[in-house]
């Protein structure tokens, strides 16, 4: 008989999708988590843009442990997020980062109501990074990407 090999981000990329299978919370959630992840850059980017260098740098180590090509496209995307929080102006990045957080939850929180589940950090707070991940993993499918 075939062995079938799980990897831990197959694992917790199922285990994510339990409680994202409407497709409109799904719309919703590719919306929001980009905007989401930006928001949290830009909230520790205005305390001081090397904190949010350094927590970018951070959260890159746990994706490389779970997927090198998950890995590499959050690289882009975190650095495309850094670049763009690098040319608002510093004053105006906690009011815009702020105002993006809080619309953003409000639409994941209609999404799991329109889903009738609760978000899986409340489970386990790693789902907060394996959220992109999902988002991600829907365009690397959709490219024919490996991940």
């Amino acid at each position: 008989m075939e062995q079938v090999s799980h990897r831990q981000v197959d694992t917790l990329l199922a285990r994510y999708a339990e409680s994202h299978r409407n497709p409109a919370n799904e719309v919703i959630h590719f919306i929001c988590i980009p905007a989401i992840v930006f928001s949290v850059l830009g909230l520790i980017w205005a305390i001081h843009p090397l904190a949010a260098l350094i927590a970018s740098a951070v959260c890159l180590a746990y994706y490389c442990v779970l997927s090198l090509p998950f890995a590499a496209g959050m690289l882009l995307a975190s650095g495309a997020m850094l670049w763009g929080l690098s040319l608002l102006p510093q004053g105006q990045v906690l009011p815009i980062a702020l105002g993006i957080f809080v619309v953003a939850w409000i639409g994941q929180f209609i999404g799991h109501k329109i889903e009738g589940r609760k978000p899986s950090f409340f489970e386990d707070l790693r789902f907060l990074l394996i959220g992109p991940l999902f988002v991600l993993g829907f365009l690397y499918r959709r490219l024919n990407l490996a991940y």
